[in-house]
């Protein structure tokens, strides 16, 4: 896709306003994501899996394959960019989590994954509590997308001591309850420490 079908379609994700005509119009996209993404010079993907080890506190143990062994959860996969990037850096038990069955199935031919599953991020997470090292979340926290509300069912799935990375449009952070929802996760310790870095606009696709 390319040019004005591609703003187009942009358009219509942003205006979404339920989570089945996301599914519908992420699997129209499925296709062509990838190639589209690499013409904005999406590189969100990479410093998300960087924070993760960054986060653990890892790179001093294995700079090479730092994420070696950790259970990651990937939610709002898509066709697996993020996965992609946590590969390069040693993970190998990555689960992705998306409602687009297409872009599940783009997913599932970068071999990254070791699970791929339909799920609706608006719904509890089908994971007992502190599943997880790390969860990763890139690109859902948009225009038509999600609110909120799932970052306490991320911190549910991760274990203690373990972190949640995911990227938040900046016009959402104050205005959608983003920073209202991380301050109630501190406040009764099911977060214990909160790092917010400012990404540039190349990183992000909005």
């Amino acid at each position: 896709m390319a040019g004005k079908d591609q703003s187009s379609l942009l358009d219509r994700v942003f205006a979404a306003s339920s989570t089945e005509e996301s599914r519908k119009l992420y699997d129209e996209w499925a296709k062509t994501y990838d190639s589209d993404m690499s013409l904005h010079d999406f590189t969100a993907p990479r410093l998300v899996a960087q924070a993760v080890s960054r986060g653990l506190k890892l790179n001093h143990i294995s700079p090479d394959k730092p994420l070696a062994g950790l259970r990651i959860a990937d939610a709002g996969c898509g066709t697996g960019l993020v996965g992609i990037e946590l590969s390069k850096l040693g993970a190998t038990e990555i689960v992705g989590l998306d409602i687009s069955e297409g872009m599940l199935a783009v997913a599932k031919n970068t071999a990254v994954y070791d699970d791929l599953k339909t799920t609706d991020l608006t719904k509890r997470l089908d994971f007992e509590d502190g599943k997880f090292d790390a969860l990763t979340c890139c690109g859902t926290f948009t225009h038509g997308h999600l609110g909120p509300e799932p970052l306490k069912e991320f911190a549910r799935v991760v274990k203690v001591g373990g972190v949640v990375v995911a990227t938040v449009l900046d016009s959402f952070w104050g205005e959608k309850g983003f920073e209202r929802e991380v301050s109630s996760r501190l406040a009764i310790s099911q977060v214990t420490q909160f790092e917010l870095t400012e990404l540039t606009a190349k990183t992000q696709f909005s």
